[in-house]
């Protein structure tokens, strides 16, 4: 039976974020000393700051057999805990523990010596480069299954680390960002796609249009809706507008749905009429994209399916708008802190943050409106939480100017305001030229 090469003396620190620095010079000089016999190797390696933000450091000593760990630990092991709290004293906490690798009649005796999904030198169960087992065996069923879902139903993974703080500690995730503390946090523009890529499912899809085929169509309609529906048609042709809705006694057996044309003068259709002299002061860049035939194409089709082409359109083109908004918040943001000394890819991430946010609430919103529909919740009881939902949104805003750029109230309630306005301001001006990449689409 044969081994890797010898056991490992691993020793992990934590130290005052203002010894930091000391720690280094004082490892690197530690690695250059070692001179031990039976050592094969010495190294450290930086890990993530504990939660009371301390530096965490660990270095490992790599021998030929235990004879030469032994050895270590009677002597060498305590001498270097001595300097350590010489130097340190207090500011610094350690543990040290024993690794031993796996025997290798575990592993396939064809295995490489290299790692299968970085390349780096394997020396254990875990490649050091990146994380990843050695092991090269087919995974089960219920590893895929865990693998895809197991972060939803585990409380202290990377989704829930986020997702809480997002929604319940405004402002964190991003002062967290910008101290370091980033490892069991999901990146910023990660969450921001995935959260509002979960708005747009959950806000657009409908089951009955997209899943069609999977539901029934009810072959009757009730005599109430059926009542109701005469009503509001009766309604309609009382204001002036032509309906043939395809249920009367007189209507023929091809009609389908319900056609609505207004009133135009007796005619029943009407035209969509462009002067064209009014393109001939437009700019030669726009005339050439703006032209009568196109306006007048615009104007049918929309007539033709009652603007449901722009609106598909619109809501298509909402996320890159979205997306387009937030390098122009951050610059109202760089000018409303000039003197934060903050570069303006953090004011970025503020609102990276933000609308990851923003997606979160509303989708949990809709959410919730479809189930207290579902229900039969009472309608002021849910209009009375959807509103406190929202009136949340700009107190989040607010606590996180405060709680990531430091200020005092009345300074950060200004710049509030300000923001607010500019916020709108971009929106109005995002949508609208949304609306028109929209119009012009058809």
């Amino acid at each position: 039976m044969t081994r890797q090469a010898g056991p490992i003396y691993e020793n992990t620190v934590f130290v005052d974020a203002d010894l930091v620095d000391a720690l280094e010079k004082w490892l690197d000089q530690h690695v250059r000393d070692m001179r031990l016999p039976g050592l094969v190797d010495c190294r450290t390696f930086a890990i993530a700051d504990d939660e009371d933000g301390h530096a965490g450091r660990i270095f490992q000593y790599q021998f030929e057999n235990d004879e030469a760990l032994d050895a270590f630990i009677g002597s060498t092991a305590a001498e270097i805990d001595a300097q350590a709290n010489d130097q340190f004293g207090g500011g610094l906490s350690s543990t040290g523990r024993v690794l031993r690798e796996d025997l290798w009649h575990t592993m396939p005796a064809a295995k490489p010596s290299n790692c299968l999904n970085c390349g780096a030198q394997l020396r254990g169960q875990y490649c050091e480069a990146c994380g990843q087992r050695a092991r090269s065996r087919l995974i089960s069923l219920w590893e895929l299954i865990s693998d895809a879902f197991g972060d939803l139903f585990e409380i202290d993974s990377r989704i829930w680390q986020t997702l809480i703080p997002l929604m319940a500690r405004p402002g964190q995730l991003t002062r967290e960002y910008l101290r370091g503390r980033r490892a069991r946090y999901m990146p910023p523009f990660r969450s921001y796609f995935v959260l509002s890529l979960i708005f747009f499912v959950v806000a657009f899809f409908d089951p009955s249009e997209e899943l069609g085929l999977l539901f029934e169509t009810g072959s009757e309609v009730s005599t109430d809706a059926q009542a109701h529906r005469e009503v509001v048609l009766e309604k309609l042709t009382e204001e002036g507008i032509i309906i043939d809705s395809g249920v009367g006694k007189e209507a023929s057996e091809e009609s389908h749905g319900i056609k609505i044309q207004f009133d135009s003068d007796g005619e029943t259709e009407s035209e969509c009429e462009i002067d064209e002299s009014e393109f001939e002061e437009m700019p030669g860049w726009l005339a050439r994209r703006l032209t009568p035939e196109r306006m007048r194409h615009i104007c049918e089709q929309t007539r033709l399916d009652n603007g449901q082409q722009i609106l598909e359109n619109l809501a298509d083109n909402v996320p890159a708008a979205l997306i387009v908004l937030l390098p122009l918040m951050a610059l109202v943001l760089k000018a409303l802190y000039p003197l934060s000394r903050r570069y303006y890819v953090e004011h970025l991430l503020f609102f990276v943050h933000f609308h990851a946010f923003f997606f979160l609430i509303l989708t949990l919103q809709i959410l919730f409106a479809r189930l207290a529909n579902l229900l039969h919740v009472p309608e002021a009881i849910s209009v009375l939480i959807l509103v406190v939902a929202s009136l949340y949104i700009p107190v989040h805003l607010f606590i996180s100017m405060r709680r990531v750029y430091g200020q005092g109230r009345v300074t950060t309630f200004l710049k509030f305001i300000g923001l607010v306005f500019a916020y709108s301001a971009g929106f109005l001006v995002t949508m609208l030229g949304a609306l028109m990449i929209a119009v012009f689409a058809i």
